[in-house]
C-alpha cells in the first residue's frame, strides 16, 4: 500500500534557559493511504509539537517528512508552502472559520487560493458540503450554525482539494459526546468511501478507537502501538 505520509528520525529541540527540551525524539512514522491513525498521550508528551513538525508549521532540527512522495522540507519556504497546499488538509479544535463568509465561501477559499477557477471552486465546495450533510446550509455564516455543523464545514474545507492527508488536532475537543460521535463517524465514512487519510491527535479514547492504528506518545517518543482489531 502507498504511503500518504512518511517521517524518519524527527528531532525537535527547544532551549529553555540553560537546558534543552527534547520535545520530539527520533520519531519515525508511516501512514498508509486511506487509513486513520490516532496519536494519544498525556499533555506535554510532544503530540502537538510532532503534529506541527509533520504539517510544516515548525521545522525539525533533523529528520525528514515525505508527503505523498514529496519532501516537505526540501528546498525553500515557497516549496514547503506548495507541498502543504497541494497535499495537506487541516482540522482544528477551534473551527477557524472566517465569520464574515458563508459556509460555501469558507470551503471554496482554499481552492481559490490555489488558483482554481471560481466556478469550479464553487462546484467543488458545494459537493464537499453536501458530502458532510450540509447541502442545505451553503449560505449560512458560522454564527448561524451549531458547533457540530461548524466542524463539518471545517471538515469540508479540509478535504475539498482532495489532499493526500488531513492532519487533525483534537477535532472533537469542543463538541459534546453525541456531536463528537457523529463527527468521528463522518471522518470514518470519508476514509472508507472517499479514501481520505487522517492523522488525528486526540485525548478521546472513543475517537481513537475509530481509527485503524493508535500510536501512544510519552516524553517525545512513541512507546506502543495498537490496531483496530486489538
Amino acid at each position: 500500500m502507498a504511503l500518504a505520509l512518511q517521517a524518519e528520525g524527527l528531532w525537535k529541540l527547544y532551549e529553555s534557559g540553560e537546558s534543552v527540551i527534547q520535545a520530539v525524539q527520533n520519531v519515525s512514522l508511516s501512514v498508509d493511504e486511506a487509513s486513520m491513525v490516532a496519536i494519544m498521550g498525556p499533555s506535554g508528551c510532544g503530540k502537538t509539537t510532532l503534529l506541527n513538525v509533520l504539517s510544516g508549521i515548525d521545522e525539525p532540527n533533523s529528520g525528514t517528512v515525505m508527503v505523498n512522495g514529496e519532501n516537505l522540507y526540501g528546498s525553500s519556504d515557497d516549496e514547503r508552502t506548495r507541498v502543504r497546499g497541494r497535499n495537506m488538509g487541516f482540522i482544528f479544535q477551534e473551527f477557524n472559520l472566517l465569520p464574515v463568509m458563508t459556509a460555501l465561501e469558507n470551503v471554496e477559499l482554499p481552492l481559490l487560493i490555489q488558483g482554481t477557477p471560481a466556478q469550479e471552486a464553487r462546484q467543488e465546495a458545494t459537493k464537499a458540503l453536501t458530502a458532510v450533510g450540509l447541502g442545505d446550509r451553503l449560505e449560512h455564516r458560522p454564527a448561524e450554525l451549531s458547533g457540530g455543523q461548524q466542524q463539518r464545514v471545517a471538515i469540508a474545507r479540509a478535504v475539498v482539494h482532495r489532499p493526500a492527508i488531513v492532519l487533525c488536532d483534537e477535532p472533537t475537543g469542543n463538541l459534546d459526546a453525541e456531536t463528537s460521535s457523529s463527527v468521528i463517524q463522518l471522518l470514518r465514512t470519508l476514509c472508507n468511501l472517499g479514501k481520505t487519510t487522517f492523522l488525528i491527535v486526540t485525548h478521546d479514547e472513543t475517537v481513537a478507537k475509530q481509527c485503524d492504528t493508535i500510536k501512544h506518545m510519552s516524553d517525545g517518543q512513541f512507546v506502543e502501538e495498537s490496531t483496530e482489531e486489538e
